[in-house]
Formats: structure tokens, C-alpha cells, sequence
């Protein structure tokens, strides 16, 4: 499969690309656990179908030590007792920070409490900018149908 789109052939995606990934230092800066930040990209990528997302977040989290059981439970992780209830926490707020449009009212009182019960401020803006980033960048790569299953640990930094 080919891309429809070149992300660097234009000057105004680039440009917007630069910033996509200047917002992303931003969050993988924060005290926002790095696990806790891969389990987000993947949830969010495994609702929004995006391959090529999928693909780089489950190989960087094998990489940096995520295991198995644990990637191939994200799915189901409301069933699996392999995450911490801060995870947990974390992987509701994605779902449905991820899926608005199928809830008449956004993200509820209560997944966003149960968020703050775990996260301080400083990492509650590092997730919910994640939240937002990771769909941005789903939205992207399903639209311009960028391949998947190439990508190698480390590639884009």
C-alpha cells in the first residue's frame, strides 16, 4: 500500500508536522509515566484503526521493556488485571476523550475525577494533551493511509 500524501512534499504540511512533533517533546518530557503514555497512544490508535500508530507505539513499548501480556491485553483492559488503577484511569480518559462523538456528553464527571485521584495537574494536561495528540496524528495517518509494519524502534526519535 502507498500513502495518498507526502507529509514533507509541502510546505504547509511540514511545517504543521514540525509542530505536531515539538507538542509531542513537550508531553514525553512531562512527569507523565512512559508506560502509562505508550498504553494511551495504543488504545487510542486500536479505536481510531490507525496501522502505522499501531506499529510504532507497540514496538517502541516491547522495546523499552513493555511486556506481552500486557500489549496484547490494551484491548481489554477493562477485564485484565495486568494494569495499575492509575492505567486504568488513564486508558478510560483515553476512550473517551477518544470517542466524544459517542457520548452526548464527552468525557464524564466521573472518568475525569478518577483521572485526578491519580495524576497530578502538571500530568493531567501531559495526558490530555496526549490524548489529542495521538488522535491528531491518527486522523493523519488514516486519512493519507500511511502503511504500516515497517517501522523500526527508534525511527522517528
Amino acid at each position: 500500500m502507498d500513502a495518498r500524501f507526502n507529509y514533507y512534499g509541502t510546505s504547509v504540511a511540514a511545517k504543521y508536522m514540525k509542530y505536531l512533533q515539538s507538542a509531542g517533546k513537550v508531553v514525553a518530557d512531562s512527569t507523565l509515566p512512559a508506560a502509562t503514555m505508550e498504553l494511551v497512544k495504543i488504545r487510542a490508535s486500536q479505536i481510531n484503526g490507525c496501522g502505522v500508530c499501531l506499529d510504532m507505539h507497540t514496538k517502541d513499548a516491547a522495546h523499552a521493556g513493555e511486556t506481552s501480556v500486557r500489549l496484547n491485553m490494551i484491548a481489554a483492559w477493562r477485564e485484565a488485571t495486568v494494569f495499575t488503577e492509575a492505567e486504568r484511569a488513564a486508558l478510560e480518559l483515553t476512550e473517551q476523550g477518544t470517542r466524544i462523538a459517542d457520548a452526548a456528553g464527552g468525557v464524564t464527571d466521573e472518568a475525569w475525577a478518577n483521572a485526578a485521584k491519580h495524576y497530578d495537574e502538571e500530568q493531567l494536561a501531559a495526558l490530555v494533551s496526549l490524548i489529542a495528540l495521538i488522535n491528531t496524528w491518527n486522523r493523519m495517518n488514516v486519512i493519507t493511509q500511511q502503511p504500516a509494519g515497517e517501522y523500526q524502534p527508534g525511527q522517528w526519535g
